[in-house]
């Protein structure tokens, strides 16, 4: 008897510890949009049709108090997600597409905080309060506190809060370490009294956090290490404030950390953060995070004289600029000066490259020449600020109102239908095996086939 005994725990404690093992990384939705931003997700498994009212393939809707942007991330069986939690009740945000640049004045205290629910029945596993107090930035009406999604690689997760700092917690919600950057400064460049709030989320490559910081003064890019926060090298940036997070790539000799931006687009060598190439000019409001194709890199921006699409040899180096008459380079496969979006990330995904801009314009590309293969409105929303994601042969596309489009992937266009979520929709879904998961104004929703 206490032989069997001995083996069932044993065998019990072996498969505890080998599961972390069995979960293939490049299938977990990690970080902002997902395997290094790539935005999707095939073999998902994802039902065509739900109904948040009638519950139809709502496997839960879990509430998450206060407000925030910040983009559900799935690991093995755990989502986590991050908000701020004002001690007023007025946390209202204002869609659509309209001209204002002022900041919400609101100096109630905040609480920061961390959530991790579980993937299957959406119960709050563990929360942590990051951090208390008068948020150092005001927000756009648009915006929120809590705008950076969060990362993880299994071991450890990321919450950034821009000006109330870096946080590092193990998978039970312990913290690990925390780092405090100061205020950093996201507004208008134009009008430094303009707040929007920070947005750039950190990125997890091997054993080192990345997070690009481009504000008002003192901007940089930087690596930590994940265990211990401590600093690797980081790199001081001459950029107006951008709401870009980062993205790796290898030209077949090195890893480059690429960054978005106006005066400095560019990458840097991830060992050392030493300047590989550099591109100035475009869209002067950078949001974007550039997108990783087999011998591409895909970048876009928009707002000022050029919204640019730009497809950037993975051998780049040295310095670059873009300007009305276009960029004369070798380092530059092709490039449109007008068309980019303004918020949205692009999707590259089978052979084309997806570009959906705020009006719910879709453009539809060949990935590796530029060609513009189709360009068309997507629904009838006002405005969408959800970055496209897909899986089997579908694209995702959110208007900010929550109504959720299903697009035929392919070079013509198709709407396959639509569902609503009935509440206000600011981010981008996740995407995991057998599960879509929407992040409103007030719920984490997961999606789900009844039958499995």
């Amino acid at each position: 008897m206490l032989k069997s005994i001995f083996i069932s725990v044993l065998l019990v404690t072996a498969f505890s510890f080998l599961s972390p093992a069995q979960i293939d990384s490049k299938r977990q939705w990690n970080m902002y949009r997902g395997n290094y931003a790539s935005g999707w997700l095939d073999k998902a498994g994802l039902p065509e049709t739900w109904d948040v009212k009638s519950g139809e393939n709502i496997a839960w809707k879990t509430e998450i108090p206060g407000l925030g942007h910040s983009c559900p991330v799935v690991w093995g069986d755990k989502i986590f997600v991050t908000t701020a939690v004002s001690e007023n009740d007025g946390d209202d945000i204002k869609t659509g597409i309209y001209g204002s640049i002022g900041s919400v004045p609101d100096s109630s205290v905040h609480q920061w905080k961390v959530y991790c629910l579980d993937k299957e029945t959406g119960k709050i596993n563990w929360e942590q309060t990051a951090c208390t107090g008068i948020p150092e930035q005001k927000r756009h009406p648009m915006s929120s506190h809590a705008n950076c999604t969060p990362a993880t690689n299994g071991e450890y997760v990321l919450a950034f809060f821009g000006s109330e700092g870096l946080f590092c917690y193990n998978m039970e919600g312990q913290l690990q370490w925390k780092k405090d950057f100061g205020v950093l400064k996201s507004n208008f460049f134009l009008v430094p009294d303009a707040e929007w709030e920070f947005s750039s989320s950190p990125l997890i490559h091997k054993n080192r956090v990345i997070i690009q910081c481009d504000v008002d003064t003192n901007s940089f890019v930087a690596a930590y290490d994940i265990k211990t926060g401590d600093e690797v090298w980081k790199k001081n940036r001459d950029e107006f404030p951008g709401w870009s997070t980062p993205n790796v790539y290898s030209d077949g000799n090195r890893e480059i950390v690429a960054v978005n931006g106006y005066k400095h687009r560019g990458g840097y060598d991830f060992e050392t953060g030493e300047q590989v190439w550099r591109m100035a000019g475009g869209g002067d409001i950078p949001i974007p995070t550039p997108v990783v194709g087999d011998e591409l890199v895909y970048f876009n921006s928009a707002h000022g004289k050029l919204s640019p699409i730009l497809a950037v040899k993975k051998t780049a180096s040295g310095d670059m600029i873009l300007n009305e008459k276009g960029i004369a380079s070798d380092h530059v496969e092709w490039a449109k000066l007008r068309g980019g979006a303004y918020m949205g990330t692009m999707l590259l995904y089978d052979g084309f490259l997806y570009n959906a801009r705020w009006n719910g314009k879709l453009s539809c590309y060949n990935a590796l020449t530029g060609e513009e293969i189709y360009s068309e409105k997507v629904g009838s929303g006002n405005s969408y600020t959800s970055s496209p994601v897909a899986a089997d042969g579908v694209l995702y596309i959110a208007d900010n109102d929550g109504v959720v489009y299903r697009v035929k992937a392919g070079p013509e266009y198709e709407l396959l239908g639509k569902n609503k979520l009935h509440e206000v929709c600011m981010s981008t879904p996740a995407i995991a095996e057998g599960y879509l998961f929407f992040r409103t104004s007030q719920h984490v929703i997961a999606v789900s086939a009844s039958e499995k």
